[in-house]
C-alpha cells in the first residue's frame, strides 16, 4: 500500500539521541490519522487520487458535512494524494504514521509564519546604502527601483518593501529519522516551514535513496 503522503500538524523541534551516541535536532510532526473521505478514479473524475481528512471540525456547513458523511467523520482539513494502487483503499479507511518508515526522504510543505509589513533589509536581505558621504536618511533605503525616462515605470516583481511571509513554502530533501507509529509522530531532520501547531503536508521523495544512505 503506498500514497504519496499525508496531513499533519507541526508540534515543534526536540533532541532526538542515537544509539550510536550522536546528536540530531529534529522536528516532531504528527501525521494522521488521516481518514479517507473520497476515492477518484480515470473513468470518473479522469485521474487516479484519494481524498483525505485531518484535524477535527467545529463546524462544517451542509454540502461539506453531507461530503464527508460517508468517511463517518467531519474534518478541518481535507487534500487530495496520488496513490499506486486504488484497490487498497476505501472510504473511512485510517492512514497513519506507518506509511513513512526511518530513513525515508520526504518533503514539507507548510505556511511560513506572517511577519507584516517589512523592509527590503529584512524582507530580501538588502544590504542598505552606504553610511558616509552625508547620507542622513538612506541607511536602510531600497536603492534605485528603475529609470525615469525609459522604461518611466518601475518593473513588475521588484524586490521592494512589502508584506513579509504567510506564504506556502515547500522544504525538499529532509530525513525521517524516527518513526512513532503509537502515537502518530516522525522526527524529521531538517527544516520544516510554519509555526508550531500549523499544517503540514508530508511527501515521500525516495525510499530507495534513503536505504543506501541509511547504509
Amino acid at each position: 500500500m503506498e500514497i504519496e503522503g499525508l496531513l499533519g500538524r507541526k508540534i515543534g523541534m526536540t533532541t532526538l539521541y542515537k544509539e550510536s551516541g550522536a546528536i540530531e535536532g529534529v522536528t516532531l510532526v504528527e501525521v494522521g490519522p488521516c481518514v479517507i473521505t473520497q476515492i477518484r478514479t480515470e473513468a470518473h473524475d479522469g485521474y487516479d487520487a484519494i481524498q483525505i481528512g485531518f484535524g477535527t471540525a467545529t463546524r462544517l456547513n451542509k454540502p461539506s458535512a453531507g461530503h464527508q458523511s460517508r468517511s463517518g467523520g467531519k474534518f478541518r482539513h481535507v487534500k487530495e494524494f496520488g496513490v499506486e494502487n486504488l484497490a487498497d483503499f476505501e472510504v473511512g479507511q485510517s492512514l497513519t504514521a506507518d506509511v513513512f518508515q526511518a530513513g525515508d526522504i520526504v518533503k514539507a510543505r507548510g505556511r511560513s509564519k506572517g511577519r507584516g509589513f517589512s523592509g527590503g533589509m529584512r524582507r530580501h536581505n538588502f544590504r542598505g546604502g552606504p553610511k558616509t558621504h552625508g547620507q542622513s536618511d538612506r541607511f536602510r533605503a531600497p536603492g534605485s527601483i528603475g529609470a525615469g525616462s525609459s522604461p518611466g515605470h518601475v518593473w513588475k516583481g521588484t524586490r521592494m518593501a512589502g508584506h513579509y511571509g504567510n506564504a506556502n513554502i515547500t522544504t525538499r530533501g529532509l530525513r525521517v529519522e524516527l518513526v512513532d507509529a503509537e502515537k502518530n509522530l516522525l522526527a524529521i531532520r531538517g527544516s520544516v516551514p510554519g509555526a508550531r501547531g500549523g499544517l503540514v503536508e508530508v511527501f515521500l521523495e525516495s525510499r530507495k535513496a534513503s536505504a543506501g544512505a541509511a547504509a
